[in-house]
């Protein structure tokens, strides 16, 4: 058997996501062989939102994670995780609810994302009104274009934030996710000049008399120049699973997929064509053509609409009504979150789900 096919694939309704629990783990353990210490490492769980999956990482002693919705940093809270960043800058209701967060979950240290005063202040109030203090860092932007201040221009709000009474400045953010050319010497190249301000802020900070930052810096694409670096954290989360299209780009990274769709051939149209249950609903839809690869149905993709996905093989005899399909997304980070539960696999057999619990936008805060 191929290490993707499943014995007891018939309990699988499609389409569905199955993640491979060996793999997971594989994929960690290569993860903590690329870097010299592993308390460098702070893996983004945007990718997983599994608390399970989490878990794994914690059994591999990696304490530290990152984290986009307060979904994700309370599934932080449930696994015990002891160092949760919220990489973005809560504003209205989202800053109230990291504050419940915070008096929730004590065992956890939360912080976040600021890039301006405005946000600042109010998190300063929130935070401040109770006796607390949160710690923050500062979001920079180094070409990405989001959000974030420039390097150049953080300083004033870095020495701003120690005034306030509820915050604590711990630190500078800098996720330079616009990287991610094929060639690694030119990706290595862009990385360390989108990186170059931002130890020149470093040093900035420190020659003001504050405390030198942590830092926390780059992606799965920049994650092999950033490990090289002395000191710093590094947040990279689709190694978890992986997905073609960063093992198409990212060739130097040894990850192997460890989260595959599952479909099944619903109609055969003719001599050459075929449709599967794998509509937009379930594989992220935001980018062109192919959106998945099939590992065992090669062809082509030729339409896809909410519930059906089209397709031009060769011989569309080899592949009758009921033949599943197992597909490895194009990107898996959005794929994982259009599903309720993902069923683990282990030695060719469904053993288990894993409720993919931080898909929500609210889990009990």
């Amino acid at each position: 058997m191929h290490w993707y096919e499943l014995r007891n694939a018939a309990q699988v309704d499609s389409p569905a996501i199955v993640v491979y629990k060996d793999r997971i783990i594989d994929n960690i353990r290569l993860l903590k062989g690329m870097i010299d210490d592993v308390q460098r490492l702070r893996p983004h769980v945007k990718t997983n939102k599994i608390t399970e999956v989490v878990q794994l990482m914690r059994d591999a002693h990696i304490d530290k994670f990152k984290c986009a919705t307060i979904a994700e940093a309370e599934m932080l809270g449930i696994a015990g995780a002891k160092d949760v960043l919220m990489a973005y800058q809560p504003v209205g209701p989202k800053a109230v609810r990291l504050l419940e967060l915070v008096q929730k979950y004590h065992t956890t240290v939360f912080s976040c994302l600021v890039d301006n005063v405005e946000a600042a202040n109010q998190l300063s109030h929130l935070f401040a009104s109770i006796g607390r203090k949160l710690p923050v860092y500062v979001d920079l932007n180094v070409g990405m274009n989001r959000t974030g201040i420039r390097p150049e221009k953080a300083l004033e709000l870095y020495e701003y934030l120690h005034a306030l009474p509820g915050i604590i400045p711990v630190g500078l953010h800098a996720y330079d996710g616009h990287l991610h050319d094929t060639d690694m010497y030119i990706r290595t190249q862009r990385c360390d000049e989108a990186y170059a301000p931002v130890e020149r802020l470093q040093v900035a900070i420190v020659a003001a008399g504050l405390k030198a930052p942590v830092i926390v810096a780059g992606g799965s694409p920049t994650f092999p120049v950033h490990a090289q670096r002395k000191d710093i954290e590094c947040s990279p989360g689709t190694f978890v699973f992986w997905d073609f299209g960063y093992a198409r780009n990212l060739p130097e990274q040894p990850f192997q997929y460890a989260a595959l769709v599952l479909s099944r051939v619903i109609s055969v149209l003719d001599a050459q064509h075929i449709c599967l249950d794998l509509g937009h609903k379930s594989v992220a839809a935001e980018s062109p053509q192919p959106r998945v690869e099939f590992l065992n149905i090669p062809g082509k993709i030729i339409s896809q609409s909410e519930e059906h996905l089209v397709m031009e093989v060769e011989d569309a005899t080899k592949y009758p009504v009921g033949t599943l399909g197992y597909g490895v997304p194009l990107h898996i980070c959005p794929t994982v979150a259009l599903y309720e539960k993902a069923y683990v696999a282990e030695s060719h057999d469904v053993i288990a789900n894993w409720k993919v619990i931080a898909r929500d936008r609210q889990i009990i805060v």
